[in-house]
């Protein structure tokens, strides 16, 4: 059927109008920046003071871009979603650790979510950051070329082998990683890692993904040159794209230190840039394989465009779509309904420590031009479908 992302019926299908009309008042919320701003205050200084807000948050913005607290609920989840035809990634929302004990903690849950997810043709993904087994610090360090002291040496040697232990499983159980991007001055040995992998595990599949934020001006580059390591190295390049998601931080951090701003003048040249790289990948199909990760209706339509004209598959191409958990479903599930390869990510883990990524999602919703109007027009306009054909 033809692809028609303005097709509401479709893209709330899974939901409610219980469950339409707690987003409505959601997406309203987080709309209005003062009201944001004030949430977020109030939410850490409740958690500080460890007041019972837990509940509360659950049952709102939790319950919207989350899967659950648990693997068992996150599935129920993901079962859901693939009913529809859409499959999920396995986000284990926990982030900010920093110690051995807890990087270790951390990789073991990530060998379980492979273990757990290891039947399940609807989990085709794990995503992970290389952050979380590894001091922010340390990878500092590493970028700025001042030489390492035999422990630290010795901490990056550990921290390679965690990146290896999950990925040796997801090769062996035909799942695949997701590693995602970092800040800019950590970036590099986050490449480096990745790229090892890579390597070693991409040599007749992709297991491995890196990913290219392309809000910064060099990822382009960076892609294609990535591209050609793989070539010379014999492996495919598994290429996961999004825009980004630490702009303003980056732009902050390069005014204070006085160096020249990573990321793209203006949103026009990061959309360029985007859809360059889209349909660099498409054209490559033998040797990378392309992750669209993106809430814009464009990127999404130039991708699934391209591989109709060519007389594709959908399910069959080199090239998965992907959306976040809570958001763009109109997006996802008639990519899905078109029989495209399309996930969404699947945050899941305790409500108190992934607060952090919950944030972010409210900030990302106000900061982001148009986008929590965009879902609020659509859930409108289905609601009011819905009440029409009564």
């Amino acid at each position: 059927m033809p692809l028609n992302f303005e097709d509401t019926a479709i893209a709330f299908a899974p939901k409610t109008n219980l469950e339409l009309k707690k987003a409505q008042w959601l997406f309203r919320a987080i709309g209005q920046p003062s009201l944001t701003r004030v949430g977020i205050a109030l939410t850490q200084w409740a958690l500080r003071w460890h007041l019972p807000v837990n509940g509360l948050i659950k049952a709102t913005i939790f319950k919207q871009f989350c899967g659950g607290e648990t693997l068992e609920e996150a599935d129920k989840a993901a079962l859901h979603l693939n009913e529809y035809g859409v499959h999920a990634i396995m986000d284990y929302g926990v982030e900010g650790k920093s110690n051995e004990a807890e990087f270790e903690k951390t990789t073991q849950t990530f060998l379980n979510t492979l273990q757990f997810s290891g039947n399940k043709h609807y989990i085709p993904f794990v995503s992970l950051k290389i952050t979380g087994f590894a001091r922010f610090e340390l990878l500092e360090k590493i970028q700025s070329g001042a030489p390492l002291t035999d422990q630290e040496k010795a901490e990056l040697a550990r921290v390679e082998e965690r990146v290896d232990r999950i990925c040796a499983l997801a090769s062996n159980l035909n799942k695949m990683i997701l590693i995602d991007a970092e800040e800019s001055w950590i970036q590099d040995p986050v490449d480096n890692i990745t790229d090892a992998m890579m390597a070693r595990y991409n040599k007749n599949k992709t297991t491995v993904f890196n990913t290219f934020q392309l809000y910064r001006h060099d990822r382009l580059a960076f892609m294609k040159t990535s591209h050609e390591k793989a070539l010379q190295n014999g492996y495919r390049l598994g290429a996961k794209l999004v825009r980004g998601a630490y702009m303003e931080k980056e732009r902050e951090r390069a005014a204070q230190m006085g160096y020249p701003s990573p990321i793209q003048p203006n949103k026009a040249a990061t959309d360029a840039d985007y859809d360059a790289a889209v349909l660099y990948g498409l054209k490559h199909p033998e040797t990378i394989t392309l992750f669209v990760g993106t809430h814009n209706e464009q990127s999404n339509q130039i991708a699934a465009d391209f591989i109709l004209q060519q007389q594709l598959k959908p399910a069959e191409a080199p090239v998965y779509f992907s959306q976040l958990y809570g958001m763009s479903d109109n997006l996802s599930f008639n990519l899905g309904k078109s029989g495209f390869k399309v996930s969404k990510y699947l945050p899941y883990g305790p409500v108190a420590d992934v607060i952090p990524y919950l944030m972010r999602r409210a900030q990302e919703n106000t900061s982001v031009s148009g986008q929590t109007g965009r879902e609020l027009s659509l859930i409108n306009r289905e609601l009011k479908r819905r009440s029409s054909a009564k």
